[in-house]
Order: structure tokens, then sequence, then C-alpha cells
């Protein structure tokens, strides 16, 4: 019961089939009226037809496809040839012992014309004899005829050669179970073992193929190319898979174009049109092309018409490498291609079995006529007219010879012979297992083979083929994954050749060397959008592009984090040379081994060694009048801050820290404060006893040692509670300075900008005031010339500061130059108050000790008191001129001449004094001032 209900489902099947065939848009063939004869084009039923106990079906493709004919001329390569190379292997197998002995193997070939639909109808003849087993007894011819009600049932179908036709072919052979064994077919969708569980072939997939091809392109490193590939299964997948791997390498598709095939056949404009539109992406040079030999062929007339021969370096896909169609009359322009083939060898024997055939010994082969006549250009006597053939003015003897030396045969055809075997192993062992190892012909159980069990013996076979190359499928029934790289190059002028210039296996390329693109011109041009930028230079893609940028140099401190874009390196770093990181600009400051610093320690050190003679000079000849005369102890601070000014230089060349700051902080305002409140008290000493002698006989007040040293104690701690507050308020840190981006200086905070004009304040005061005091004092009598000196150095300091302030902000971009400007402004403001003040004292300690001695200067200040007087005057009045006593009393003026009457203003004027040309030395107010303290020597009226 479920046998018949089987049967009825298939029956029905069968029908349904048989109506979806007759609603198919059939390849029509036409019918000629020619110049010679009559004839139906394309001839349907021609088949090679071989008898024997399992037949096996075949498709090829024998001619070129045709938008007009339907079937165009005769392929040698892909169709002639490997049809012979299944009948060659076919006979190999049914005379070898050893691989089907006991079963003779049998052949239907079928022509497919390269065109799917045309395919479809000539595979309908593999599944009559399936039909007819399931009961087709009812089954009639729609012309009437009778039908053949017995026919073989066809196992396994060998090709067919174009995925496209592959896969309309699966779809149908599936439905019955049938095997088929590809031999040219490389789609990768005929791999989907879910929608073609009954496809098989024995060269691999272009899933490898793609892959080998990008491989080739990143050899080149190529990162910017075009793709064309043509209107199939073949090409759509082929392109699939190439666009998936050139974007996981990174590789730009600069234009894709779509040869026609399956819709029709193009014009020349359209090949045309590609080639232009390749020539508007020039920087594109590599081209793939994956695509079948006739489109090809095609497309490289149309390059030769835009004269854009030479300009591309083409990669080719199996499809069309080393095919005579895509390359023969067009060598120019396919030269330096490289193409990628599926690894096989030459068929052994195959070469000279066909050099040997002739249409005399080949009747099996009912279009081998066709070829001879094609090949040779001559019309075979009684063979059937074609729309070729009318041409031909010659008539073909048939012993016309193939010429080995011209003749080219397809690389490939290990893969049909191939194919071939894998079903006589298959078969071999099928029969060995379930009729008997001894078993002659086919048994029950063979009768018919079925197509599931045929198939798990097909995916177990192993084997070593007629071309010497082990065979095996892989498990998703596809070949090794093994490619040959061909080059196509000119070996000599005129002499154009392909050759094999390494291999791929297993992933990888191997051994390729020796590859070249034109004779002229070895080397492959480049195919980039952009090139690489060079050092320091930025990659800024362009808009809605990977492959195409513009390059921008980065700014000379700038570096590169990446290649795309430019990044400032942070203040006081700089990029290498490479531009590739930052690295440290070398920190600079103010060392004891520059110039500047040198000469500034040199003066210092001279100065302090100076200073300190001055002072052992003044401790040892400290009790003598000219010591005393100067104010002993204003002269001893005025040494210390001399020397604490010496001393600061060293201090402002130290390394900067926050210790060092602050010592610079606190000590650039305390030790001009110390000098200028001491030549302070000193000048407003004097103006001050003048003036009160001007205006009264009382002794002025705070003229005494001690308070001077007071009063110059709060000036100084003045400036220290100055200096406490901008240590607290501000405290010193060391910082690092850029004045330009060139720059990277460790400084001191303050030493930027203004800042240190604080610690100046206080100073710049005293200046100004103790100058003011300077002038004031201009006109005191010649003999109190201490004030002169005063002057001298009050005037000299203001031109030192007045030079010293402008340069100090001219150069802040420069804290090296700022900081040696301050050494040399400080130690030379020090010089000019240690020579004015203390060059003439020294000179008369050192070099006129007889003039100092306390009687000399107090005679001196009597004579010149006694011959500028114009009345007599009394000690009290010469007390109130600020005047002291002399020790002397016979130089003392009598009484009588003391009590004789008194001028109105009781002291010498000024002007009286600098009239007479004389004047009265300061010193010896000093030793006045002394004697008027002096109790014993002092003189009461």
């Amino acid at each position: 019961m479920k046998l018949c209900l089987l049967s009825w489902i298939l029956a029905v099947l069968f029908q349904l089939i048989n109506y979806n065939l007759s609603v198919l848009p059939r390849e029509k063939s036409i019918y000629y009226v020619g110049a010679h004869g009559n004839f139906t084009w394309p001839r349907r039923e021609l088949s090679v037809s071989l008898d024997g106990d399992i037949i096996l079906g075949a498709l090829h493709m024998v001619h070129e496809r045709s938008e007009e004919l339907t079937c165009g001329a005769i392929m040698s390569q892909g169709g002639i040839q490997a049809l012979e190379t299944m009948l060659y292997t076919l006979d190999f197998i049914n005379r070898q012992a050893d691989i089907l002995p006991l079963v003779s193997l049998g052949m239907l070939a079928k022509d497919d014309c390269d065109r799917d639909i045309y395919g479809l109808e000539q595979a309908v003849d593999f599944i009559r004899g399936s039909i007819a087993s399931i009961g087709g007894s009812d089954y009639t011819c729609q012309d009437g005829s009778t039908p053949d009600l017995n026919p073989k049932v066809i196992p396994g179908v060998i090709g067919a050669p174009s995925s496209v036709t592959s896969i309309q072919v699966a779809n149908l052979l599936k439905l019955f179970k049938i095997p088929q064994v590809s031999f040219f077919s490389t789609s990768t969708v005929l791999s989907n073992r879910d929608r073609y569980p009954y496809f098989l072939r024995t060269i691999p997939s272009d899933v490898n193929q793609a892959q080998a091809m990008v491989e080739l392109v990143r050899m080149f490193n190529w990162t910017y190319v075009s793709v064309i590939y043509e209107e199939s299964s073949y090409g759509i997948q082929g392109f699939n898979e190439l666009e998936k791997l050139l974007k996981q390498h990174g590789i730009c598709v600069a234009m894709t174009e779509k040869l026609l095939k399956d819709s029709g056949v193009p014009s020349e404009e359209f090949y045309d049109h590609i080639v232009i539109r390749l020539k508007q992406t020039s920087n594109a040079k590599g081209v793939i092309i994956f695509g079948s030999d006739q489109e090809v062929g095609e497309l490289m007339k149309a390059v030769r018409r835009q004269k854009a021969t030479g300009m591309f370096s083409w990669i080719g896909s199996d499809g069309w490498g080393g095919r005579g169609l895509a390359y023969l009359g067009k060598e120019e322009q396919v030269e330096g291609a490289i193409t990628v083939q599926p690894l096989a060898y030459e068929v052994k024997g195959f070469k000279d079995y066909f050099l040997n055939l002739t249409p005399f010994n080949n009747m099996r082969n009912p279009w081998f006529v066709e070829f001879w006549e094609q090949n040779f250009q001559c019309k075979f006597p009684g063979s059937s007219w074609t729309p070729f053939n009318e041409a031909y003015n010659t008539t073909c003897t048939g012993t016309e010879k193939i010429e080995p030396d011209t003749f080219i045969m397809e690389a490939q055809l290990q893969f049909v012979s191939d194919a071939v075997i894998a079903f006589a192993y298959a078969l071999h062992n099928m029969h060995a297992d379930l009729c008997g190892p001894m078993y002659h012909g086919v048994c029950a159980d063979m009768d018919p083979v079925e197509g599931e069990v045929l198939k798990q013996y097909l995916m177990r076979v192993n084997f070593t083929g007629l071309s010497g190359q082990h065979f095996q499928f892989l498990p998703n029934g596809d070949g090794p994954a093994r490619y040959r790289i061909l080059n196509f190059r000119q070996t000599t002028p005129g002499v154009y050749k392909w050759e094999t210039v390494g291999f791929f296996d297993n992933g990888h390329l191997v051994d390729i060397s020796d590859l070249k693109f034109r004779l002229d011109q070895p080397d492959h041009p480049d195919s980039v959008c952009s090139y690489e930028c060079g050092p320091g230079e930025a990659t800024l893609f362009l808009e809605g592009s990977q492959c195409c940028w513009t390059c921008a140099k980065c700014h000379k401190y700038q570096y590169l984090p990446n290649p795309f874009k430019c990044e400032d390196c942070p203040p006081g770093w700089k990029p290498n040379g490479d531009k590739s990181e930052c690295v440290l600009i070398p920190i600079i400051y103010l060392r004891y081994v520059d110039g500047m610093a040198i000469g500034a320690v040199a003066f210092s050190t001279i100065g302090i060694v100076i200073t300190g003679y001055v002072t052992a000079v003044f401790l040892k000849y400290n009790s003598t009048p000219v010591v005393k005369a100067s104010g002993r102890e204003l002269s001893f601070v005025l040494l210390f801050g001399i020397l604490l000014c010496y001393s600061m230089t060293f201090i402002l060349i130290l390394k900067p820290n926050s210790v060092v700051c602050g010592a610079q902080k606190f000590g650039i305002g305390l030790c001009f404060s110390v000098c200028y409140s001491a030549i302070l008290i000193k000048t407003n000493r004097i103006s001050r006893i003048f003036r009160a002698g001007k205006r009264t006989a009382k002794r002025p007040k705070f003229i005494s040692p001690r308070s001077q040293l007071f009063i110059t104690g709060a000036i100084v701690a003045f400036q220290n509670i100055i200096g406490v507050m901008w240590v607290l308020l501000r405290p010193p840190e060391a910082i690092f300075y850029f004045s330009s981006r060139a720059d990277h200086q460790l400084v001191c905070k303050d030493a930027v900008g203004g800042y240190y004009m604080i610690g100046f304040s206080c100073p710049i005061i005293l200046v100004v005031i103790c100058t003011i005091y300077a002038i004031l004092t201009r006109n005191i009598p010649e003999a109190f010339n201490e004030s002169k000196y005063i002057g001298f150095t009050m005037y000299t300091t203001c031109i030192i500061w007045l030079a010293f302030v402008p340069i100090y902000f001219s150069t802040a971009y420069d804290i090296k130059l700022r900081i040696a400007t301050m050494c040399y402004s400080i130690s030379l403001s020090a010089t000019v108050t240690l020579v004015c003040m203390f060059t003439p004292k020294l000179y008369i300690i050192l070099t006129h000790p007889e003039k100092n001695v306390r009687k000399s200067m107090a005679t001196h200040v009597t004579r010149t008191y006694m011959s500028n007087a114009a009345q007599p005057t009394t000690q009290s009045n010469a007390i109130m001129c600020g005047y002291s006593a002399v020790p002397v009393s016979s130089q003392i003026p009598n009484k009588m001449e003391m009590l004789q009457p008194v001028p109105q203003n009781p002291c010498l004027s000024r002007n009286d004094v600098q009239k007479n040309g004389n004047s009265i030395s300061t010193q010896t107010l000093d030793s006045m001032d002394d004697l008027l303290n002096n109790k014993e020597n002092s003189i009461t009226l």
C-alpha cells in the first residue's frame, strides 16, 4: 500500500515537472534558408551517446553563448577539449581492470551552449529514466511521436561547466536525488549543502579563489582597485566574496561594473562605457575581473578601442585566465594579467590523443566536425550547414594537422577527468558492496542505482587521477583548495605566454616570483587612491572614503598620536624627528657654567673680596678719626648691605626650587634696603644738621649712632615685613615657564612678570629719597664733602636702575637673561656704593695717615671758621651752626672778641662759605658731634 502511494505521489510530481518545463521560456531553434542549403540552428538533438551497463549524463558548453543564435561558435578549450577529456577518461576506465572491472560505463553528453535555460532543457533528458521508473507509460509526445518508454536511468551527471547552469540543473536533479559532479562551476552558492545536497565538484569553490585574488592585491600593496564581474551566479557570488575580503583588509573599491550575461549579450558601446569609467578612476590601476572568457574578450576589445592599452593591471578569475577567447588577438591588452586558476596538471596522454583525432576516427563526437571546420576555416564535405561554415570557401580534407606548437590546451582538464574517475570509483565501491566482488554487470540491488547511496560513495572516494594528483572531496563536496598563479607576459617582442609564477595553498601565496607587467615595464603599477603620507603628515580621509585622503603637514610643535590627526605637544615638549611622539625640550635655567653666570659670579666674587678688604681696614682702623667721622656704625651696616648685594648673585644663579625662590624673593629687597637705609640716614643726618644750624643753636634729635642704627633697623624691618607678607601671600615655587613654543625654562614663579618689583618697591623709594637728599645737600661746604660722594652714589645708582627696569621688563621672554641682568645690576649698584662711599676714606687711611688725626681736622675747621667770619662769634654760635669746639685753647678766639656784637645771623651762610672758596668736611661734622657728646671736651659759655 505504501509503495503504491509513493508511486502515485512521484507520478503527480512528474506531471508537475512536465508542466513547468512546458511553460519555461524555451530557447527556440531557428530555421535558416542558407546560401548552400536550409538548416535548423541550434541542433538540440545532437549528443554523445555511449552505451554501457551504467549511463552517466554530462553537460558541456560545446558552443559559445550567443544572443541572436542561442548557440554561438564552437568553444575549443572549455568545450570540445573538455568533452574529449571526458571521453578519453571514460575509455581509460573501461579499459582498466582495477577501476570498474565488472561493469561498463556509458555516457549521454549534451551541449548547454553556456546558457542556463538551454542547459536546463537539455538536462531533462537525464531524468527521463527516473520518471519512467516511477510510471510514465501514459507519457505522450506533443508532436505525436512515440516516446522511449524504457529509457536508461542515469544515476549521476557530470557538469555543467557554468555555475549559473549548474544551479538550475542542481535544482532539477535534487528532486530525483541524482548526484551531480561539476568540473568548472566555482560559485560559492553551490557549497550550500542544504540547498544543493546532491551537488559536488572537483574544482575548488570561489571562496578560495577570491581569497587568492585578494592576497595578490595585498602582495602588490594595492589599496584602491576596481572590480568587474559578470552577471551570473558565478560572477555575483564571486564579487560578494571579493567585496567582503577587500573590506576586511582595508582595500577600497573605486568602481564596480557588471558584465551582462544572463540578461543578454551587450553591445560594443556597453563595453566602451565600462572602459571609459575605468579611465575616470585612473588611480585604480589594479582591476579585478571575475568573469568568463567570452565577456572578458569583448572587454579587452573595448580597451583597445578606447586606447587604454597598458593603463591597467588585470587580476583575473579562473573563468578567463589562460583561455583563448579572452586573449587571442588581444595580447597587448591582456599583457601583464595575473589570473588565479585551480591547480590542475596535464592529463597524461590526452594531448597526443587529441592531436591524433580527425573527423574520420572520431565519429562519436557529433560536434568534432564543427570544431575541425572552425579550426581550419574550411567546410567538411557532407557536414551539416551552420551559421558559421557558410562563410568558409575552402573544403576540408580531414587530413589537416593540428600543429603541436600552436595548440593551446585548456589548463583545467584535470577536473573533468577527476569528475569521471570519481564516479567510476564510487560505482566500483558500491558494486563491490552491493553486488559482490565477482558479480559481472549490474545486480538487482543496483538496478536502478539509488542516487542517495551513490552520493555517499562519492563523498568517500580517494584516488590518484590521470594527472598524477591525489583527489578527495572536502566535507562540503568541494574540490581541494589549490590554485596556480598565472602571468600573461611577453617573453620576447611579439611573443606572449601564460606562465606559472606561484601557487596558492591553504590560504597563503607560495613561491611567488618573477611577476612581470610589460616587457618595457616589468613592475606592476601602483593602485592607490592616495599615496602614503610622509613623515609628519596626517592622513585626512575624504568624506565617504577610507582609501582616499589628503596629507596635512603637522605644525612645528605638533605630533601624530595616530596617523589621522595632528595634536599639539604639551608646553615644554616638542615632536621627535618623525613626529610620532613628543620629547622633552631641554630645561633651561641659568647655570654656573653659562657665560653670563660666569661673568656675574666673577664680578660678585671680586666685589666680595674688595668688600671684605674694606671691612678689614675699617675694623683695623676702627678708632681712627676718619672711621669715626664717617659714621662708624652705619659704615659697617652699609658694608654688610654691599656684601649682601654681591652674595645675591650666587642665590639668583642657583637652580630654582622652593627654597631658592624664597631666598630670592626675600633677599633682593633686603640687600638694597640695608644699603640705602644706611645711606638715607647719613644724608638725612647731614641735611638735618645744616638745616637746624640755620634756625637754632639746639642740637638736632636722633643723630646719635644708636638712633641712626635704630632707624636703619626699622626701615630694614619694614622691608622684611613686606618680604614675609609676599612669601605668605604668594608662596615661592619653581615652575616651568614657556615664553614661546620652543622654550622650556625652569624659573621661580615670581621671576615671571613684574612680581620682583614688589621686592624692589621699598629700595626704589629709598633710592628716590636718598637722591632727593643728595640734591638738597649738594651745596654744603666742601669741607663736608661726604654729601658729594653720596650724591655721586645716588646719581649713578639712579642711572643703573633707570637702565635696569626697562631691560628687566623687556627680557620677559628669556628668564636667564633677566636673572643675569638682575645679577649685574645688583652687583653694579653695590660696586658704585662701595667705590663712591669708601674709596676717599681708604685713600686717607692707607696713603695719608698723617691726615687721619683729630688735631688737623679741628685746626682746619677753626681756621676756616675764623678766616670767613664777618663778626666774631661765640662758642655757642659755633655750636648752633653745627661746628664743634676745638680742644686746643690757643686756637679759640679770646673773650673780648667773643663779646663783640654778633650779626643777626650768627651762622655763616652757605653762600659766604662758598664765596671764600673753602668748605668744612662732613667728617669734621662727625668729629664735632663726637665732641658735643664728649663732656670732657665740650665748651660751656
